[in-house]
C-alpha cells in the first residue's frame, strides 16, 4: 500500500551512520513552522509544531551522530566549545542568512549530548496575528515605571516583549537597551536607538549590563529575566530613576507576581519594597498559551494595570483583592486569567476541558463554565 512521504523522509535517512548537514535540518524545521527543534540520543529528530511533536523518519540518532551536528552547530554559530567542553551547559544563538535565527542549548544527559533549538524567524512579530491584546500594548505607551510580563517557560514572554519594544522603536525619539540571554529578536533604528547587549558575549552577566545602563543615557531598558535578588533590587532602582523597565518573570498570576518579587527580599525590607513598587509598577501581564479547537495554539492573557486602588492594595498588603480588582477594571483593559479562558470558551475557541485545564482556580471556574 503506497502511502505518503513522512516529514522525514526528504531529509538524509542513516542519520546515526552518516553526517546530516544542519542546515537542512534548520531550514525543515522552518518550512514546516516548527517552534523546536530536539536533538537528542534514542530518537529521531524531533520537531515541535503548534504544541505536538513531530518524528522525522524512524532512524534513532546516536551519540556520534549528535556530536557531529553539535560541531556543525558552534561552526555555524563561529563559537568556541569551551563551555561544553567544561562539561557547562551552552546557550547562545545563531544566524543563517535568508533563512532565521536561532536559540540553540547544549546541554548533556545520560553521558551524552543533546541539544534544544529554539526557531526565530527573521523579522519581528506581528501581534494582531498573534492574538496580542491592544490593551497588553498600550503598557509600552508609558513614559517611565515597570512593567512585568510574566509566565512559564516557552509561552510567548519574548515575542510579547519584541512586539511591545518595537512599537517604542516605530513611535519614539529615545534610547533603547536591551539585556538579553540570548538575543532573539533582532530591532533595527528606527525612530530609536536599539542597543541589544547579549549576556556572556558582550556582558558578563545581567547584574553588570543593568548597572553599566544606567550611564548609557537609557529611556526604556529591557532587562531580560530579573533572577535573583540582586537583579530585582537594582531593577527596582533603574525604574525610580524616571525610566522604563521591562522585565519577565516565571509566574503565573500577578499576585503571585508581586509576592514572589516580595520574598526574595528579606522580612526587614519588604515594606518598602511594596511602597516602591506602589510607587512604580505601571502593569502585570501573565500569559500562556493553551490548544485551541482547530489544533492551534493560543495566548491566553491576565492584565493587570496600575490604578489607584491597585497601588493602595500592593501597598496595604492587600494582593488577595488583585483579582477582584482586575474583574473590576475590565473598562480600564484588565482581565483575569480564568475570565480570558472564560471568554475564548464562549467564542467558541477553546473547550471546556482546556479552561480547567488551564484555570488558576478550579472550583470557581467549574461553577464559571456550568452558568456559560
Amino acid at each position: 500500500m503506497g502511502g505518503s512521504a513522512g516529514p522525514g523522509e526528504s531529509l538524509e535517512r542513516g542519520i546515526g551512520r552518516k553526517k546530516m548537514e544542519l542546515e537542512k535540518i534548520l531550514q525543515q524545521a522552518v518550512e514546516q513552522g516548527a517552534s523546536d527543534i530536539f536533538l537528542v540520543a534514542g530518537l529521531p529528530i524531533t520537531f515541535k509544531c503548534g504544541g505536538r511533536q513531530e518524528r522525522l523518519g524512524d532512524d534513532f540518532l546516536m551519540p556520534d551522530a549528535i556530536g557531529r551536528m553539535i560541531d556543525q552547530i558552534y561552526e555555524l554559530g563561529k563559537r568556541e566549545k569551551t563551555k561544553i567542553e567544561r562539561r557547562e551547559d551552552d546557550d547562545f544563538s545563531l544566524s543563517i542568512s535568508r533563512l532565521g535565527r536561532f536559540r540553540v542549548n547544549i546541554f548533556r544527559q545520560r553521558g551524552s549530548l543533546s541539544a534544544v533549538i529554539r526557531v526565530i524567524r527573521f523579522g519581528l512579530p506581528d501581534p494582531e496575528k498573534l492574538g496580542i491584546p491592544q490593551e497588553v500594548l498600550s503598557l509600552a505607551e508609558s513614559k517611565k515605571g515597570l512593567v512585568l510580563i510574566t509566565g512559564s517557560v516557552g509561552t510567548g514572554k519574548s515575542t510579547t516583549l519584541a512586539c511591545m519594544i518595537d512599537q517604542i522603536n516605530r513611535t519614539r525619539d529615545c534610547h533603547i537597551i536591551t539585556m538579553e540571554d540570548p538575543i532573539e529578536y533582532i530591532h533595527r533604528h528606527a525612530r530609536a536607538i536599539v542597543t541589544q547587549r547579549e549576556i556572556s558575549i558582550d556582558t558578563p552577566g545581567y547584574l553588570s549590563a543593568l548597572r553599566s545602563a544606567l550611564r548609557e543615557s537609557p529611556d526604556v531598558i529591557l532587562l531580560g529575566e530579573m533572577r535573583d535578588y540582586d537583579t530585582m533590587s537594582a531593577a527596582i532602582t533603574a525604574a525610580e530613576t524616571g525610566i522604563l523597565m521591562f522585565s519577565t518573570l516565571h509566574t503565573s498570576s500577578a499576585a503571585n507576581t508581586i509576592n514572589r518579587i516580595l520574598d526574595v527580599f528579606p522580612v526587614n525590607q519588604q515594606h518598602q519594597v511594596k511602597i516602591q513598587l506602589a510607587q512604580i509598577l505601571n502593569g502585570v501581564v501573565c500569559q500562556q498559551l493553551v490548544p485551541s479547537v482547530d489544533g492551534s495554539q493560543i495566548p491566553v492573557f491576565e492584565i493587570l494595570k496600575a490604578t489607584n486602588a491597585v497601588r493602595n492594595m500592593i501597598r496595604e498588603d492587600k494582593l488577595h483583592q488583585l483579582d477582584s480588582a482586575m474583574q473590576a477594571g475590565a473598562g480600564e483593559g484588565m482581565c483575569t486569567m480564568d475570565g480570558s479562558l472564560l471568554s475564548l470558551y464562549r467564542q467558541g475557541k477553546i473547550t471546556k476541558e482546556t479552561a480547567l485545564l488551564s484555570c488558576l482556580h478550579y472550583e470557581a471556574m467549574v461553577k464559571r463554565l456550568g452558568s456559560a
